[in-house]
């Protein structure tokens, strides 16, 4: 029962997710639980916990009393933990090089070819859970249980985000050549071309940074354009 309730809440995560950052649920909007609860033909508990993961991310917040409302997206905030996020991303790989072991790095190597799959059907959503998989094996094969407890906090922030730039055109096809690059300086144990791998694949710069603000100003759109 408990692995519906989770299938349920992450259906509804995800939904919701995308409705709120292509548009489609503006800043200053609410969330009716029981509405939701109708159209995904789900429990409360369900709904309760889709928002708290919403919560967690950023997206909505909870007014005592008021209800549940989509959260207006801080531009400057974003980038400032994408900034951290890179970092916290190139001192795990740059321990996972000196660290991981045969099995880690064949569990690296296998979500790198789901990853390659996945692209290569052109499904963005699948590649971004295989996505999430193959960084984990990276924070894994750092050998240090508090960084990677850090950068999977702060992952799971972000993760709204990440999925975001995987819906801008050749998003996808890059990202699959920055993770060949990664696990190639992690089988070669190279700590110095493995941090700089994953910074750069993490870190927004120069077009990525222009298409990033351009969706998130899509997300800001005043409420009065909808009308």
């Amino acid at each position: 029962m408990s692995g519906t309730k989770r299938s349920n809440a992450q259906r509804l995560r995800d939904s919701l997710e995308d409705d709120i950052i292509n548009g489609r649920r503006l800043p200053g909007e609410r969330l009716d639980p029981e509405a939701l609860g109708q159209a995904f033909q789900v429990s409360r508990t369900p709904v309760r916990e889709a928002f708290q993961q919403l919560v967690a991310s950023g997206l909505v917040t909870v007014s005592p009393k008021k209800g549940t409302f989509v959260a207006k997206v801080g531009i400057d905030q974003l980038i400032e933990m994408f900034e951290v996020m890179a970092e916290l991303e190139g001192m795990c790989g740059r321990l996972a090089a000196r660290r991981i072991t045969e099995p880690e790095l064949k569990a690296l190597r296998e979500a790198h070819q789901r990853c390659e799959a996945a692209a290569l059907a052109g499904d963005s959503d699948e590649y971004y859970y295989e996505n999430e998989t193959f960084h984990d094996c990276i924070y894994a094969a750092s050998h240090n249980t508090f960084l990677a407890s850090e950068a999977r906090q702060l992952k799971q922030r972000l993760k709204p985000y990440r999925r975001l730039q995987l819906q801008v055109r050749q998003r996808v096809n890059n990202s699959l050549s920055e993770h060949q690059a990664i696990v190639e300086a992690i089988e070669k144990g190279d700590p110095l071309a493995a941090q700089q791998a994953l910074s750069e694949h993490v870190l927004i710069q120069g077009e990525r940074f222009s298409d990033f603000v351009s969706s998130v100003r899509r997300m800001e759109a005043p409420l009065e354009q909808t009308g």
